[in-house]
Protein backbone atom coordinates (compact mmCIF):
# COMPACT_ATOMS: atom_id res chain seq x y z
CA UNK A 1 0.00 0.00 0.00
CA UNK A 2 2.89 2.34 0.77
CA UNK A 3 4.27 1.74 -2.72
CA UNK A 4 0.89 2.61 -4.24
CA UNK A 5 0.76 5.78 -2.15
CA UNK A 6 4.26 6.69 -3.27
CA UNK A 7 3.31 6.14 -6.91
CA UNK A 8 0.22 8.31 -6.44
CA UNK A 9 2.27 11.12 -4.92
CA UNK A 10 4.80 10.96 -7.76
CA UNK A 11 2.00 11.01 -10.33
CA UNK A 12 0.50 14.07 -8.66
CA UNK A 13 3.86 15.90 -8.64
CA UNK A 14 4.52 15.00 -12.27
CA UNK A 15 7.65 12.96 -11.53
CA UNK A 16 6.22 9.98 -13.42
CA UNK A 17 3.39 9.82 -15.92
CA UNK A 18 1.68 7.66 -18.50
CA UNK A 19 0.94 9.01 -21.96
CA UNK A 20 -2.85 8.69 -21.99
CA UNK A 21 -3.28 11.34 -24.69
CA UNK A 22 -0.62 9.81 -26.92
CA UNK A 23 -2.48 6.47 -26.93
CA UNK A 24 -5.91 8.01 -27.39
CA UNK A 25 -6.55 6.22 -30.70
CA UNK A 26 -6.24 2.93 -28.84
CA UNK A 27 -8.77 4.06 -26.21
CA UNK A 28 -11.12 5.32 -28.91
CA UNK A 29 -10.91 1.98 -30.68
CA UNK A 30 -11.65 0.01 -27.50
CA UNK A 31 -14.61 2.25 -26.67
CA UNK A 32 -16.02 1.99 -30.20
CA UNK A 33 -15.71 -1.81 -30.08
CA UNK A 34 -17.47 -2.03 -26.69
CA UNK A 35 -20.19 0.39 -27.80
CA UNK A 36 -20.84 -1.53 -31.02
CA UNK A 37 -21.09 -4.77 -29.03
CA UNK A 38 -23.60 -3.14 -26.68
CA UNK A 39 -25.69 -1.80 -29.56
CA UNK A 40 -25.70 -5.18 -31.33
CA UNK A 41 -26.75 -6.91 -28.11
CA UNK A 42 -29.52 -4.38 -27.65
CA UNK A 43 -30.73 -4.82 -31.23
CA UNK A 44 -30.57 -8.63 -31.23
CA UNK A 45 -31.67 -9.57 -27.72
CA UNK A 46 -33.57 -6.46 -26.71
CA UNK A 47 -34.34 -5.41 -23.15
CA UNK A 48 -36.18 -7.64 -20.73
CA UNK A 49 -38.74 -5.06 -19.70
CA UNK A 50 -40.29 -5.60 -16.30
CA UNK A 51 -43.96 -5.79 -15.56
CA UNK A 52 -43.97 -2.14 -14.56
CA UNK A 53 -43.37 -1.20 -18.20
CA UNK A 54 -45.45 -3.76 -20.09
CA UNK A 55 -48.29 -4.39 -17.64
CA UNK A 56 -49.48 -7.61 -16.05
CA UNK A 57 -50.05 -9.20 -12.65
CA UNK A 58 -47.82 -9.69 -9.61
CA UNK A 59 -48.64 -12.50 -7.17
CA UNK A 60 -47.03 -12.60 -3.73
CA UNK A 61 -47.44 -15.72 -1.62
CA UNK A 62 -47.31 -16.07 2.15
CA UNK A 63 -44.10 -16.50 4.13
CA UNK A 64 -42.02 -19.67 4.42
CA UNK A 65 -43.30 -21.38 1.30
CA UNK A 66 -42.06 -24.95 0.82
CA UNK A 67 -42.47 -24.68 -2.97
CA UNK A 68 -39.27 -24.29 -4.99
CA UNK A 69 -38.75 -21.49 -7.50
CA UNK A 70 -38.64 -23.87 -10.47
CA UNK A 71 -41.84 -25.62 -9.37
CA UNK A 72 -43.64 -22.30 -8.87
CA UNK A 73 -42.48 -21.06 -12.27
CA UNK A 74 -43.71 -24.21 -14.00
CA UNK A 75 -47.10 -23.95 -12.28
CA UNK A 76 -47.48 -20.24 -13.09
CA UNK A 77 -46.57 -20.71 -16.76
CA UNK A 78 -49.03 -23.57 -17.15
CA UNK A 79 -51.80 -21.50 -15.53
CA UNK A 80 -51.08 -18.33 -17.51
CA UNK A 81 -50.13 -19.90 -20.82
CA UNK A 82 -46.91 -17.90 -21.22
CA UNK A 83 -43.64 -17.03 -19.48
CA UNK A 84 -43.54 -16.12 -15.79
CA UNK A 85 -40.79 -14.65 -13.61
CA UNK A 86 -40.47 -16.09 -10.09
CA UNK A 87 -38.27 -14.69 -7.32
CA UNK A 88 -37.83 -15.99 -3.78
CA UNK A 89 -37.81 -13.16 -1.25
CA UNK A 90 -35.85 -13.00 1.99
CA UNK A 91 -38.76 -14.09 4.21
CA UNK A 92 -39.35 -17.24 2.14
CA UNK A 93 -42.30 -15.89 0.18
CA UNK A 94 -42.51 -16.04 -3.62
CA UNK A 95 -42.99 -13.14 -6.02
CA UNK A 96 -44.50 -14.25 -9.34
CA UNK A 97 -44.71 -11.82 -12.25
CA UNK A 98 -46.78 -12.58 -15.33
CA UNK A 99 -47.03 -9.99 -18.09
CA UNK A 100 -50.06 -9.19 -20.23
CA UNK A 101 -52.90 -10.19 -17.93
CA UNK A 102 -56.26 -8.65 -17.12
CA UNK A 103 -58.37 -8.97 -13.96
CA UNK A 104 -60.28 -12.09 -15.09
CA UNK A 105 -57.12 -13.95 -16.04
CA UNK A 106 -55.48 -12.85 -12.80
CA UNK A 107 -58.25 -14.38 -10.67
CA UNK A 108 -58.02 -17.66 -12.55
CA UNK A 109 -54.24 -17.89 -12.15
CA UNK A 110 -54.51 -17.00 -8.47
CA UNK A 111 -56.89 -19.90 -7.82
CA UNK A 112 -54.66 -22.30 -9.73
CA UNK A 113 -51.59 -21.23 -7.77
CA UNK A 114 -53.42 -21.60 -4.43
CA UNK A 115 -54.59 -25.09 -5.38
CA UNK A 116 -51.14 -26.29 -6.45
CA UNK A 117 -49.41 -24.66 -3.48
CA UNK A 118 -52.07 -26.07 -1.11
CA UNK A 119 -52.74 -22.69 0.49
CA UNK A 120 -55.76 -20.45 0.96
CA UNK A 121 -56.34 -18.18 -2.09
CA UNK A 122 -56.67 -15.24 0.30
CA UNK A 123 -53.02 -15.73 1.36
CA UNK A 124 -51.87 -14.87 -2.17
CA UNK A 125 -51.86 -11.15 -2.91
CA UNK A 126 -52.50 -10.15 -6.53
CA UNK A 127 -51.64 -6.71 -7.92
CA UNK A 128 -52.43 -5.60 -11.47
CA UNK A 129 -50.23 -3.14 -13.33
CA UNK A 130 -51.58 -1.43 -16.41
CA UNK A 131 -49.31 -0.90 -19.43
CA UNK A 132 -50.21 2.80 -19.52
CA UNK A 133 -48.58 3.30 -16.12
CA UNK A 134 -45.35 1.72 -17.33
CA UNK A 135 -45.45 3.89 -20.43
CA UNK A 136 -45.74 6.98 -18.24
CA UNK A 137 -42.71 5.86 -16.23
CA UNK A 138 -40.66 5.37 -19.41
CA UNK A 139 -41.68 8.77 -20.77
CA UNK A 140 -40.84 10.51 -17.52
CA UNK A 141 -37.46 8.76 -17.44
CA UNK A 142 -36.63 9.93 -20.97
CA UNK A 143 -37.73 13.46 -20.12
CA UNK A 144 -35.61 13.49 -16.98
CA UNK A 145 -32.60 12.20 -18.94
CA UNK A 146 -33.01 14.85 -21.65
CA UNK A 147 -33.37 17.67 -19.12
CA UNK A 148 -30.32 16.40 -17.24
CA UNK A 149 -28.22 16.34 -20.41
CA UNK A 150 -29.22 19.88 -21.38
CA UNK A 151 -28.47 21.25 -17.91
CA UNK A 152 -25.10 19.49 -17.83
CA UNK A 153 -24.07 20.92 -21.18
CA UNK A 154 -25.12 24.43 -20.16
CA UNK A 155 -23.32 24.24 -16.82
CA UNK A 156 -20.06 22.86 -18.25
CA UNK A 157 -20.11 25.39 -21.09
CA UNK A 158 -20.40 28.21 -18.54
CA UNK A 159 -18.05 26.82 -15.90
CA UNK A 160 -15.42 25.61 -18.36
CA UNK A 161 -16.02 25.87 -22.12
CA UNK A 162 -18.18 24.37 -24.83
CA UNK A 163 -15.53 21.85 -25.92
CA UNK A 164 -15.47 20.33 -22.47
CA UNK A 165 -19.27 20.26 -22.45
CA UNK A 166 -19.32 18.33 -25.74
CA UNK A 167 -16.69 15.88 -24.51
CA UNK A 168 -18.59 15.28 -21.26
CA UNK A 169 -21.84 14.73 -23.18
CA UNK A 170 -20.19 12.14 -25.45
CA UNK A 171 -18.76 10.40 -22.38
CA UNK A 172 -22.22 10.27 -20.77
CA UNK A 173 -23.80 8.80 -23.90
CA UNK A 174 -20.96 6.28 -23.99
CA UNK A 175 -21.65 5.22 -20.37
CA UNK A 176 -25.42 4.90 -20.84
CA UNK A 177 -25.06 2.91 -24.06
CA UNK A 178 -22.68 0.42 -22.47
CA UNK A 179 -24.88 0.00 -19.39
CA UNK A 180 -28.07 -0.55 -21.40
CA UNK A 181 -26.24 -2.93 -23.77
CA UNK A 182 -24.99 -5.06 -20.88
CA UNK A 183 -28.55 -5.25 -19.55
CA UNK A 184 -29.62 -6.62 -22.92
CA UNK A 185 -26.74 -9.12 -23.06
CA UNK A 186 -27.19 -10.55 -19.56
CA UNK A 187 -30.99 -10.47 -19.73
CA UNK A 188 -31.59 -8.75 -16.40
CA UNK A 189 -35.07 -7.33 -15.93
CA UNK A 190 -35.49 -3.60 -16.46
CA UNK A 191 -37.53 -2.07 -13.63
CA UNK A 192 -38.02 1.43 -12.20
CA UNK A 193 -35.01 0.62 -10.02
CA UNK A 194 -32.95 0.27 -13.19
CA UNK A 195 -34.03 3.72 -14.32
CA UNK A 196 -33.07 5.15 -10.94
CA UNK A 197 -29.67 3.47 -11.21
CA UNK A 198 -29.10 4.86 -14.71
CA UNK A 199 -29.92 8.40 -13.61
CA UNK A 200 -27.68 8.00 -10.55
CA UNK A 201 -24.59 6.90 -12.48
CA UNK A 202 -24.70 10.05 -14.58
CA UNK A 203 -23.70 12.07 -11.55
CA UNK A 204 -20.85 9.70 -10.69
CA UNK A 205 -19.65 9.73 -14.28
CA UNK A 206 -19.56 13.52 -14.35
CA UNK A 207 -17.78 13.74 -10.99
CA UNK A 208 -14.49 12.26 -12.22
CA UNK A 209 -14.76 14.16 -15.50
CA UNK A 210 -15.25 17.52 -13.78
CA UNK A 211 -12.29 16.83 -11.46
CA UNK A 212 -9.98 16.35 -14.44
CA UNK A 213 -11.48 19.32 -16.30
CA UNK A 214 -10.97 21.58 -13.29
CA UNK A 215 -7.30 20.61 -13.07
CA UNK A 216 -6.92 21.10 -16.83
CA UNK A 217 -8.52 24.52 -16.72
CA UNK A 218 -6.20 25.61 -13.91
CA UNK A 219 -3.04 24.38 -15.65
CA UNK A 220 -3.83 25.87 -19.07
CA UNK A 221 -4.03 29.48 -17.94
CA UNK A 222 -1.70 31.62 -20.11
CA UNK A 223 -0.64 28.46 -21.94
CA UNK A 224 0.08 30.29 -25.20
CA UNK A 225 2.65 32.54 -23.50
CA UNK A 226 5.19 29.73 -23.20
CA UNK A 227 6.85 27.32 -25.65
CA UNK A 228 7.54 24.25 -23.54
CA UNK A 229 4.21 22.37 -23.48
CA UNK A 230 1.36 21.80 -25.89
CA UNK A 231 -2.27 21.57 -24.78
CA UNK A 232 -2.10 17.78 -25.08
CA UNK A 233 0.94 17.72 -22.79
CA UNK A 234 -0.92 19.65 -20.09
CA UNK A 235 -4.05 17.51 -20.55
CA UNK A 236 -1.99 14.38 -20.05
CA UNK A 237 -0.43 15.88 -16.92
CA UNK A 238 -3.91 16.70 -15.58
CA UNK A 239 -5.05 13.11 -16.03
CA UNK A 240 -1.97 11.76 -14.26
CA UNK A 241 -2.25 14.22 -11.37
CA UNK A 242 -5.87 13.20 -10.66
CA UNK A 243 -5.56 9.53 -11.61
CA UNK A 244 -5.12 8.10 -8.12
CA UNK A 245 -7.96 10.22 -6.78
CA UNK A 246 -10.29 8.98 -9.51
CA UNK A 247 -9.32 5.37 -8.89
CA UNK A 248 -9.79 5.69 -5.13
CA UNK A 249 -13.24 7.27 -5.36
CA UNK A 250 -14.37 4.72 -7.95
CA UNK A 251 -13.18 1.72 -5.94
CA UNK A 252 -14.81 3.04 -2.76
CA UNK A 253 -18.10 3.52 -4.63
CA UNK A 254 -17.90 0.13 -6.37
CA UNK A 255 -17.31 -1.96 -3.24
CA UNK A 256 -20.80 -1.60 -1.68
CA UNK A 257 -22.48 -1.87 -5.08
CA UNK A 258 -20.50 -5.06 -5.79
CA UNK A 259 -21.73 -6.38 -2.45
CA UNK A 260 -25.33 -5.77 -3.51
CA UNK A 261 -24.83 -7.34 -6.92
CA UNK A 262 -22.65 -10.39 -6.25
CA UNK A 263 -23.45 -11.19 -2.62
CA UNK A 264 -27.01 -9.92 -2.23
CA UNK A 265 -28.27 -10.69 -5.72
CA UNK A 266 -26.05 -13.66 -6.59
CA UNK A 267 -25.03 -15.52 -3.44
CA UNK A 268 -28.04 -14.75 -1.21
CA UNK A 269 -30.54 -14.86 -4.06
CA UNK A 270 -32.13 -11.46 -3.48
CA UNK A 271 -33.00 -10.98 -7.15
CA UNK A 272 -34.82 -7.72 -6.52
CA UNK A 273 -31.41 -6.09 -5.96
CA UNK A 274 -30.08 -7.01 -9.39
CA UNK A 275 -32.01 -4.38 -11.33
CA UNK A 276 -30.47 -1.37 -9.59
CA UNK A 277 -27.11 -2.85 -8.54
CA UNK A 278 -26.11 -3.92 -12.07
CA UNK A 279 -26.80 -0.48 -13.52
CA UNK A 280 -24.82 1.16 -10.72
CA UNK A 281 -21.88 -1.25 -11.00
CA UNK A 282 -21.52 -1.04 -14.78
CA UNK A 283 -22.21 2.70 -14.85
CA UNK A 284 -19.62 3.52 -12.17
CA UNK A 285 -16.93 1.50 -13.92
CA UNK A 286 -17.79 2.93 -17.34
CA UNK A 287 -17.88 6.47 -15.91
CA UNK A 288 -14.40 6.17 -14.42
CA UNK A 289 -13.10 4.79 -17.72
CA UNK A 290 -14.71 7.47 -19.88
CA UNK A 291 -13.48 10.39 -17.74
CA UNK A 292 -9.86 9.26 -18.19
CA UNK A 293 -9.78 7.65 -21.62
CA UNK A 294 -12.58 9.44 -23.51
CA UNK A 295 -13.56 12.87 -22.17
CA UNK A 296 -10.13 14.46 -21.64
CA UNK A 297 -8.53 13.11 -24.87
CA UNK A 298 -11.57 14.45 -26.77
CA UNK A 299 -11.05 17.89 -25.22
CA UNK A 300 -7.39 17.79 -26.24
CA UNK A 301 -8.32 16.88 -29.83
CA UNK A 302 -10.88 19.69 -30.03
CA UNK A 303 -8.53 22.27 -28.52
CA UNK A 304 -5.67 21.32 -30.81
CA UNK A 305 -7.86 22.41 -33.75
CA UNK A 306 -7.76 26.04 -32.58
CA UNK A 307 -5.37 28.32 -34.52
CA UNK A 308 -3.66 29.46 -31.29
CA UNK A 309 -3.05 25.91 -30.18
CA UNK A 310 -1.81 24.94 -33.63
CA UNK A 311 0.69 27.80 -33.50
CA UNK A 312 1.69 26.78 -29.97
CA UNK A 313 2.26 23.18 -31.03
CA UNK A 314 4.38 24.37 -33.95
CA UNK A 315 6.57 26.50 -31.63
CA UNK A 316 6.92 23.72 -29.09
CA UNK A 317 7.88 21.13 -31.68
CA UNK A 318 10.36 23.51 -33.32
CA UNK A 319 11.95 24.28 -29.95
CA UNK A 320 12.19 20.60 -29.11
CA UNK A 321 13.74 19.82 -32.49
CA UNK A 322 16.31 22.57 -31.92
CA UNK A 323 17.07 21.25 -28.45
CA UNK A 324 17.51 17.73 -29.80
CA UNK A 325 19.86 18.98 -32.52
CA UNK A 326 21.94 20.91 -29.99
CA UNK A 327 22.11 17.86 -27.76
CA UNK A 328 23.27 15.69 -30.65
CA UNK A 329 25.92 18.27 -31.61
CA UNK A 330 27.10 18.48 -28.00
CA UNK A 331 27.32 14.70 -27.82
CA UNK A 332 29.23 14.60 -31.10
CA UNK A 333 31.70 17.25 -29.88
CA UNK A 334 32.20 15.34 -26.68
CA UNK A 335 32.94 12.19 -28.65
CA UNK A 336 35.49 14.03 -30.80
CA UNK A 337 37.25 15.41 -27.71
CA UNK A 338 37.36 11.94 -26.20
CA UNK A 339 38.80 10.60 -29.44
CA UNK A 340 41.54 13.25 -29.44
CA UNK A 341 42.38 12.48 -25.83
CA UNK A 342 42.82 8.82 -26.70
CA UNK A 343 44.97 9.62 -29.73
CA UNK A 344 42.41 8.43 -32.24
CA UNK A 345 40.41 10.69 -34.52
CA UNK A 346 38.58 8.03 -36.49
CA UNK A 347 40.87 8.17 -39.56
CA UNK A 348 43.89 6.23 -38.28
CA UNK A 349 44.57 2.58 -38.72
CA UNK A 350 42.48 0.37 -36.42
CA UNK A 351 45.56 -1.37 -35.06
CA UNK A 352 47.10 1.95 -34.10
CA UNK A 353 43.85 2.95 -32.46
CA UNK A 354 43.78 -0.26 -30.43
CA UNK A 355 47.35 0.31 -29.33
CA UNK A 356 46.54 3.86 -28.33
CA UNK A 357 43.59 2.71 -26.21
CA UNK A 358 45.19 -0.37 -24.64
CA UNK A 359 48.76 0.65 -24.11
CA UNK A 360 50.10 3.49 -21.89
CA UNK A 361 50.70 6.73 -23.62
CA UNK A 362 54.47 7.45 -24.09
CA UNK A 363 55.86 10.69 -22.78
CA UNK A 364 58.85 12.54 -24.18
CA UNK A 365 61.95 12.82 -22.04
CA UNK A 366 61.78 16.59 -22.04
CA UNK A 367 58.26 16.51 -20.55
CA UNK A 368 59.33 13.99 -17.91
CA UNK A 369 62.25 15.94 -16.54
CA UNK A 370 60.17 18.42 -14.62
CA UNK A 371 58.28 15.75 -12.72
CA UNK A 372 58.64 15.94 -8.95
CA UNK A 373 59.79 19.58 -8.85
CA UNK A 374 57.50 22.21 -7.32
CA UNK A 375 57.60 24.53 -10.30
CA UNK A 376 57.73 21.82 -12.90
CA UNK A 377 60.30 23.87 -14.84
CA UNK A 378 63.34 22.40 -16.49
CA UNK A 379 66.83 23.40 -15.34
Amino acid sequence: MSKLGNIGARLHRGEISYDFIGHRKLWYGISILITITAIVGLAVRGLNMGIDFQGGAVFTTGKHMSVSVSQAQETAEEAAGHEALVQKLGDGSLRIQIAGMDTKQSDSVKETLAEDFKVNPESIAADLVGPSWGEQIANKAWQGLAIFMVLVVIYLAIAFEWRMAIAALIALIHDITITVGIYALVGFEVTPGTVIGLLTILGYSLYDTVVVFDSLKEQTKDLTKQSRFTYSDVANRSINSTLVRSINTTVVALLPVAGLLFIGGGFLGAGTLNDISLSLFVGLAAGAYSSIFIATPLVADLKELEPQMKALRKRVLAKRAQADAEEENAAARGYDRQGDADGYDGDDDPDDAAAAVVGPRSRSASRSRGRGRPSGKRR
